[in-house]
């Protein structure tokens, strides 16, 4: 129990995986930082955060009373889009216009499959709708809306089932005004009916792209509302006096009220989190380039921080949909510590997409699961040390494990051992292919690169994928499993604003570009201040999505603000070349440039724990036990390790393994281990 306890206060941050729901603590009076995992209860989604604010109690003293600050990350948006458990919608879009959806981009969603179909719309074709009204490109209206036109599109809508309507009109992004006349008429004839805006989710060019991003935001506005209420509802009957946030797709946090009516902003929340925990480790080692690998049970999220920095895009998939707002930029790869082992109909072994979840979860966590997934190959090789996983939460059962992976010892005719460590390898070689892609898309080396590990599996997993891809150091952080949580814990407030201008960088355009710059910078201002009650610096980075007149797409640059107040277009201009040199290898000075977007990202700097340095004194780290293992084809003798043990400058040889409350760390033979001054388990083969 905190022994100042009358002046207790704590900052919670709370990530919500497939498998376990995270629990990062900070206490602002001691200085300490805890952790907890629990499972999450998908049946039931939001317990799991009561559970764990009860068992913060029981374990730590975390009050709820005390609990100040409360940010929280959540899956629910994108697991109603795979899921397929979101709104009844309609469309309604420009008479002429209803099959935007259906023909999409005309890409062949994988190339290398000729079978392969584009995925339904959340919208089906027949709940599209026509509507009578024509917005031009540079934002005047030449047909206006017709409120009885509407009225019997809303009728024909609920006739055909629809509860949720989104409006995407033509050109809406230049001017909303139509857009907002449909939804005026909505509300007046259907006031229950809920409204989607593609110019309130994301009024960008390119009408393909603004239409199914609303769509997506509409499909999950009901759930994630419902969702953010009953956790709103439940902190408050259990004591805790913070309003919570909710962590955002784009690396930031904002008020949950406002969640209910943003969904988009935190479809991708949980995995940005990790890759904001994942920098801020780096920063404070000094790595400046680094490849975050979270593994968690459903899926092993990667992405790519370069310069200390978080790369960040758009058109992130959800599901099979793509979301045309800025993200982290995360590449997702259906290989977590629950993904299931299978043998096809041609004898080959194949390890995930599918997942065993935390229900029943893997069959070595003796909770009924009788299927092979990654972990349970983990624990028929030994490497899971022994007693209990996730703070207490599981027991681990081998023969449970045992008896899911000799399932596909037989058909494939390999040894029970020898199963499991291929059920890994098929595992690992998949991340390889992944990873190599997304590295390859950066133009980066990743023998100059170090591997972030964490999550609940990454740890086990990331000597074996380091070693494969050739990086040579793999650093695995204090509290790998629950970094995500951390990383919402220490998130910036913070939001993205656009404006499409599609002007030429000329004095005429440079007008333009400064008053949509003013108009930006207030509304990012006003959001700050007022939505989010921020009080404090606000920072503001301006880009523009560039290009040279008669390419089709354009480059995100970063600018300066006062280069289009004081009309210096050469200094905006080059800007833009030295950027396309950067990703394309040339430059041509002589072109002319074209602005299509401007962009604002605004922020404001949340309180954030302080770590210290500690001393490091070399010392022979003395293991707890030893274990029998298989590893590399041959059964082998490995030093068993307590993290908590582990102090700054203690150092070992693999094999290994290292076990904590909330992962086990595996150390291959031929990599040695060491503990710096910040707690982090730094591995490296062996000179």
């Amino acid at each position: 129990m905190n022994t100042n306890e009358s002046n207790a206060s704590h900052r919670i941050g709370v990530d919500v995986g497939g498998t376990f729901t995270d629990f990062c603590v900070f206490d602002e009076v001691t200085g300490e930082m805890r952790s907890l995992k629990t499972l999450s209860t998908p049946a039931t989604p939001g317990a799991e955060v009561m559970n764990g604010i009860a068992e913060l109690e029981r374990r730590h003293g975390a009050r709820p009373g005390s609990i100040d600050y409360f940010t929280h990350g959540t899956t629910v948006g994108v697991n109603t889009v795979i899921q397929r458990r979101g709104a009844a919608l309609a469309l309604f879009t420009t008479r002429g216009f209803e099959d935007v959806l259906e023909v999409a981009r005309l890409k062949v969603p994988d190339p290398y499959d000729l079978f392969s179909r584009r995925p339904a719309p959340l919208a089906p074709r027949e709940r599209v709708y026509g509507i009578g009204e024509r917005t031009l490109k540079d934002g005047g209206i030449e047909t206006p809306v017709k409120p009885q036109d509407v009225h019997a599109a809303v009728a024909r809508a609920r006739a055909d089932g629809a509860d949720t309507i989104v409006v995407a009109l033509l050109h809406a992004y230049a001017n909303p005004a139509n857009e907002r006349a449909v939804r005026d008429a909505i509300r007046a004839a259907a006031p229950a009916m809920a409204v989607t805006l593609s110019s309130d989710v994301w009024p960008v060019i390119r009408e393909y792209e603004r239409t199914v991003t609303a769509t997506v935001a509409g499909y999950v506005q009901r759930r994630v509302a419902e969702y953010i209420g009953a956790l709103q509802g439940a902190l408050g009957d259990a004591g805790v006096p913070a309003e919570p946030m909710i962590t955002k797709s784009n690396g930031g946090i904002m008020a949950a009220e406002l969640g209910k009516t943003d969904p988009i902003a935190m479809l991708l929340s949980g995995t940005a989190s990790g890759v904001i925990g994942a920098a801020d480790i780096a920063g404070r080692i000094g790595a400046a380039d680094v490849l975050s690998f979270d593994v968690g049970g459903t899926s092993a999220d990667v992405a790519v921080i370069q310069g200390g920095k978080p790369a960040f895009g758009t058109g992130e998939t959800v599901g099979e949909f793509p979301i045309h707002v800025p993200t982290v930029s995360v590449t997702s790869i259906g290989a977590g510590g629950g993904s299931i082992a299978r043998v096809d109909d041609f004898g080959v072994l194949k390890v995930g997409p599918e997942s065993a979840g935390s229900n029943p979860g893997p069959a070595c966590y003796g909770q009924g699961g009788t299927v092979a997934t990654i972990t349970d190959a983990f624990a028929v090789l030994n490497l899971l040390g022994a007693g209990e996983l996730g703070y207490g939460a599981v027991a681990l059962d081998r023969p449970a494990a045992e008896r899911a992976v000799a399932t596909l010892a037989e058909p494939l005719g390999l040894s029970l051992p020898e199963t499991a460590e291929s059920i890994i390898r098929v595992a690992v070689s998949g991340m390889y292919l992944e990873v190599s892609k997304l590295l390859s898309r950066h133009g980066a080396d990743p023998r100059t690169f170090t591997l972030l590990a964490f999550g609940g599996a990454g740890p086990m997993t990331a000597c074996l994928l380091a070693r494969e891809l050739g990086i040579r150091r793999t650093v695995v952080p204090p509290t790998p499993g629950v970094l995500s949580a951390y990383g919402g814990l220490i998130a910036d407030i913070r939001n993205d604003f656009i404006r499409t201008a599609f002007v030429d960088l000329d004095a005429k355009g440079l007008g333009v570009l400064d008053a949509h710059a003013r108009e930006l910078e207030t509304r990012a201002l006003e959001w700050l201040r007022d939505e989010q009650g921020f009080g404090g610096e606000a920072r503001l980075v301006w880009s523009a999505d560039m290009r040279y007149r008669g390419q089709s797409y354009e480059i995100e640059t970063v600018i300066d603000r006062s280069d289009i107040a004081a009309g210096r277009s050469g200094a905006l201009a080059e800007a833009f070349h030295a950027t396309h040199e950067r990703v394309y290898d040339h430059a041509d000075r002589e072109a002319p440039v074209q602005v299509v977007n401007l962009r604002l990202v605004v922020s404001g700097s949340a309180p954030k724990p302080v770590f210290r340095e500690q001393p490091v004194v070399p010392e022979a780290a003395a293991p707890r036990g030893g274990a029998t293992i298989f590893l590399d084809g041959a059964e082998r003798e490995a030093a068993l390790h307590d993290r908590g043990d582990l102090r700054p400058g203690r150092h070992f040889a693999g094999p290994a393994i290292i076990a904590q409350d909330d992962c086990t760390t595996v150390v291959p033979p031929g990599f040695a281990a060491r503990t710096d001054g910040w707690g982090n388990l730094v591995l490296e083969p062996e000179a």
